[in-house]
């Protein structure tokens, strides 16, 4: 073999050992951004397994609590909002209110004893009360009665029975209801929200209740829609309509137990 052709033999060999070491170096960057993929997907697995954990394996669609939060129409007083997204209601059937109450199965009590409106300091006793819910009677001084709102916990009566004077509505429920009964009711306080509380009341004797200032919807059963359909008669009948304050002059948004949207 001459010298030309050792020296051309030489250069092969010398590519052939440039290209494998190229081979292996690419090899080797896959491999390690293989190890960097699967590394990353575990920590995405353990982020998941942790909130998963912290959240008891249920995810909560968010919705709007339609907290009123103003001088006028008052505070949270520190209450969590329900922000839950609520079942949509069907369109109501009955609206009669007394005959919706007769469906429903629930007490209806119109023009109760007005047990008067002394204003008293936030951090007084509860005082004795001829209705429970309350209906009437004395209750917190300005600015501390409980604003326009979902709440995920019930505020103080002293708290809730100022706002009745100013002629909302609170829509109430237990706290053993059903997830899906309070949902339905949750998507009925949406579509009449204004100037209206919606809360959990373990206190009660009712699963369900409404009340305005005099005024109370009692009943002891969920029923679904004939439920929905006796609030919605009851807001329309009784909201706005009592209380030493008229609800116009608290301003608030969205629609009203007056007129609720469908």
């Amino acid at each position: 073999m001459g010298k030309g052709e050792r020296e051309r033999e030489r250069e092969r060999l010398r590519r052939e050992r440039l290209e494998e070491e190229e081979r292996a170096r690419r090899a080797s960057r896959r491999r390690l951004m293989l190890g960097y993929g699967a590394a990353a997907a575990a920590v995405v697995a353990i982020v998941v397994a942790v909130v998963v954990l912290a959240t008891g394996g249920e995810s909560e669609a968010k919705g709007d609590a339609h907290i009123n939060l103003n001088e006028a129409s008052g505070l949270t007083n520190g209450v969590p909002p329900d922000d839950r997204a609520g079942t949509p209601p069907p369109p109501p059937r009955t609206t009669d209110l007394r005959q919706a109450a007769r469906k429903a199965g629930c007490v209806l009590r119109l023009e109760l004893e007005d047990e008067g409106a002394e204003h008293i300091p936030p951090d007084s006793p509860r005082p004795r009360y001829g209705t429970n819910p309350p209906t009437s009677g004395p209750h917190v001084e300005p600015p501390y009665q409980q604003a326009d709102g979902a709440y995920r916990e019930m505020p103080s009566e002293i708290n809730l029975v100022h706002t009745l004077e100013h002629g909302r509505m609170e829509i109430q429920y237990s706290p053993q209801l059903p997830e899906a009964a309070q949902l339905e009711l949750k998507g009925l306080y949406d579509t009449m929200y204004g100037a209206t509380l919606l809360f959990p009341n373990p206190r009660m004797p009712y699963a369900v209740a409404a009340t305005t200032w005099t005024n109370l919807l009692g009943c002891k059963e969920y029923k679904g829609a004939a439920t929905l359909d006796a609030i919605r008669a009851f807001g329309k009948r009784t909201w706005g309509r009592y209380g030493g304050e008229p609800v116009e002059a608290f301003t608030f948004a969205g629609p009203t137990p007056a007129d609720p949207e469908e």
